[in-house]
């Protein structure tokens, strides 16, 4: 089959789909297409993905800061001294594997938690 004759069978079954209807009432008919003046992006559609799966991607030794912080609020609110070293245990599991695999992204600046010196964080918060 020819080019011109194939480009004319593809515009055949569209016209018809038109006058069937098949393209009425598609999500975004009338709107502007997103993103036809910004800068190309290879990943625009994964970006777009992420943005309406509410997902986000962080490198992981940008990512471990994160968790860190979220492991500081789990032993703030720790019932005991057990949860509060088993929490820094986890954490600092995950930092040094951060660590020594030298994971993409930045290189990561954290330092394993003294679990001695959190728990006396958390004392002094539970005696506030």
């Amino acid at each position: 089959m020819s080019m011109r004759r194939w480009e004319s069978a593809v515009e055949q079954q569209i016209a018809e789909g038109m006058r069937r209807g098949e393209f009425a009432n598609l999500p975004g008919t009338g709107k502007p297409i997103e993103g036809l003046a910004a800068d190309h992006d290879e990943d625009w559609w994964l970006k777009a993905k992420l943005r309406a799966e509410r997902l986000s991607y962080l490198p992981p030794t940008i990512r471990i800061r994160k968790e860190v912080e979220e492991a500081r609020e789990a032993m703030a609110a720790a019932s005991n001294e057990s949860v509060v070293r088993r929490i820094v245990d986890d954490i600092n599991v995950r930092i040094r594997d951060i660590n020594r695999r030298g994971a993409e992204g930045p290189p990561s600046t954290v330092m394993v938690l003294d679990p001695d010196a959190e728990v006396a964080k958390w004392r002094a918060r539970m005696t506030e």
